[in-house]
């Protein structure tokens, strides 16, 4: 099943009916961030198995006061 152009064009009107002018740029800005971490993290995967491995957290020094500022 193939879209034509008038279907394209209703499509295109539903969303601008139901979203308003103003939400779509903020829903294709939130989409695309989505994309993008989405494609970040399965980059992450491809490496090293070794590199996937999680480590523990190392926790913060809690004795004082540091003396380097």
């Amino acid at each position: 099943m193939s879209f034509g152009p008038w279907e394209l064009i209703l499509i295109a009107a539903l969303v601008l009916f139901f979203f308003g002018a103003t939400r779509i740029p903020v829903i294709g800005r939130g989409l695309g961030a989505a994309i993008r971490n989405f494609k970040g993290e399965i980059r992450e995967q491809d490496g090293p198995p070794s590199d996937r491995t999680l480590e523990e957290p190392k926790e913060p020094d809690t004795s004082g006061p540091s003396s380097s500022l």
